[in-house]
């Protein structure tokens, strides 16, 4: 049996572009809040062993040969379609999340002591759009790569990481904006809008 089937080149290099438009505005995010003068209020370290597991969750659709069939047929274009769709979404959602964030946005959970609670943009629909955006990326990945049976593994993994995170960055806000922050989450669901 099969475990991978070859990846498709367009799709693959549609996700290769979402990636890079994901990477590159972290990147820049991270200097300029390297370069931040604000005092960071609250601080959990802990969400690294999170964001540790996430990155194992999305390394793994990574994980396996690299085989892709040639030449790109207008069946191949034609399934390419999803894959590219889902992840120029992901990084669209990924963006439009961080701009919205601003100086709050972070790698490791933590508040600053002028920070406010963002319930704009995507944050209007869903508490963790840039979860969302990076499964939607590591789905995406795996697609173009031919490697889709290495969700049964990624998606438990990434899901524990984001859990994780998640409840230390909700402690953090609950302490921080108490009732508001209550009243926030009573409205507004965690990552699937209306439902979870």
């Amino acid at each position: 049996m099969l475990l991978f089937t070859p990846g498709n080149p367009v799709a693959m290099s549609a996700t290769g572009l979402a990636w890079l438009g994901m990477v590159i505005p972290m990147a820049t995010a991270r200097m300029r809040s390297a370069r931040e003068k604000s005092a960071v209020a609250q601080r959990d370290n802990k969400s690294v062993f999170g964001i540790a597991l996430q990155g194992v969750g999305v390394w793994l659709t990574w994980a396996g040969p690299f085989r892709f069939s040639w030449p790109a047929t207008p069946t191949i274009w034609i399934a390419a379609v999803l894959p590219a769709l889902v992840a120029f979404l992901s990084v669209g959602l990924f963006i439009w999340s961080q701009r919205t964030m601003g100086l709050n946005w972070s790698l490791v959970a933590r508040t600053r002591g002028d920070h406010s609670l963002v319930q704009s943009g995507p944050f209007a629909v869903m508490r963790n759009p840039i979860y969302v955006a990076l499964f939607g990326m590591m789905v995406a990945t795996a697609i173009s790569l031919g490697h889709t049976l290495n969700l049964v593994v990624s998606i438990p993994i990434y899901i524990t990481g984001t859990m994780m995170r998640v409840m230390i960055e909700e402690k953090l806000l609950r302490a921080t904006f108490g009732t508001a922050y209550d009243v926030y989450t009573r409205r507004v669901k965690r990552f699937i809008p209306a439902i979870w």
